[in-house]
C-alpha cells in the first residue's frame, strides 16, 4: 500500500518515469500522507545542485530552478498562472472561477508566475549561502512542508465541481491530515541542532495553509489550480523562512 500510494504521488507530483496505474493512482487518492512522503523523494533530488557548494552562488540557484522545472515540471506553476488571473477579478467566486478556467493568459497570470519564480531564485540565492548541509535539509524540508500543504487541501478542501480536486478531497477527511504531519515531522532533525529544517517545513506548511484559506474563500472551494498554487507558494515561503531561521540561529 505505501510502495503504490508512493508511486502515484511521485507520478502525480513529478516527471519521474515511475509507471502509471490505476492502482497506484487509487492508493494515492486515498492517502493524503503519500504527498510529504514524496515530498522527502522530490526535495532529494532538487537538493542536488547544492551539494556542489563550489559554484557560485548565482549558478547554484540557476540549477536549483531548472531541476525544479526538470523534477516537478510546469503543472504545478499554472495553477499558479491560473489562480493569479481569478484574484484580479472584481467579481464573486463564480465569475472568478470562470476567469480560472479561462485559458487566456492575463496580467495576473503573467504576474504570479512571475512573483513566484523571482521568490524562487531569491530563496535559492539565500540557500546558496549556507552550508551544505543546511542547504540541503532546506531544500528537502521545504518540498515536505509543501507537500503537507497539498495534504492539508485533499483533507480539508471541499471541490468548487467535479475534477482533478474532487478526486482527493472526496476520498479526505480532516482526521487525515494527522499521519501527512508524522510523516513530514521527522524533516525537522535534518538540520539539527539548527532550526533551518524546521523554519523551512513550517514555513512551507502555514504558507500553504493560508493560500488554502484565502483561496478557497475566493473561489467558493478548491480544485486542482489550487493545489498547485499552495505547492508553488509553500516552497518559495519554506526556502526564505528556511535561511531566515539559520540566520538567526
Amino acid at each position: 500500500m505505501v510502495v503504490s500510494a508512493l508511486r502515484g504521488a511521485l507520478g502525480f507530483l513529478t516527471r519521474l518515469r515511475v509507471g502509471h496505474s490505476e492502482a497506484a493512482w487509487a492508493a494515492f487518492r486515498g492517502s493524503p500522507w503519500a504527498f510529504p512522503l514524496a515530498g522527502y523523494a522530490v526535495g532529494a533530488l532538487l537538493a542536488v545542485p547544492f551539494a556542489l557548494d563550489a559554484l557560485p552562488p548565482g549558478t547554484l540557484a540557476l540549477a536549483y530552478l531548472a531541476a525544479v522545472f526538470a523534477v516537478t515540471g510546469i503543472n504545478h506553476l499554472d495553477g499558479v498562472a491560473d489562480v493569479g488571473d481569478a484574484l484580479v477579478v472584481h467579481g464573486d467566486s463564480d465569475e472568478r472561477t470562470r476567469v480560472l478556467k479561462d485559458t487566456t493568459v492575463g496580467v495576473g497570470a503573467v504576474a504570479a508566475v512571475a512573483v513566484a519564480v523571482a521568490g524562487l531564485v531569491l530563496g535559492a540565492l539565500g540557500v546558496a549561502g549556507l552550508p551544505t548541509r543546511a542547504a540541503i535539509a532546506v531544500v528537502v524540508a521545504s518540498e515536505v512542508g509543501a507537500k503537507l500543504g497539498m495534504a492539508a487541501v485533499a483533507c480539508f478542501g471541499t471541490a468548487a465541481h467535479e475534477g482533478l480536486g474532487s478526486q482527493f478531497t472526496e476520498r479526505a477527511s480532516r482526521s487525515e491530515l494527522l499521519p501527512a504531519v508524522l510523516v513530514a515531522l521527522p524533516a525537522v532533525a535534518l538540520s539539527w541542532p539548527t532550526p533551518a529544517a524546521a523554519g523551512a517545513l513550517v514555513g512551507a506548511a502555514v504558507a500553504g495553509l493560508g493560500a488554502l484559506w484565502r483561496l478557497r474563500a475566493l473561489l467558493g472551494g478548491v480544485n486542482g489550480d489550487v493545489f498547485g498554487a499552495v505547492n508553488e507558494v509553500g516552497r518559495v515561503v519554506g526556502l526564505h523562512v528556511g535561511v531566515v531561521a539559520w540566520t538567526l540561529s
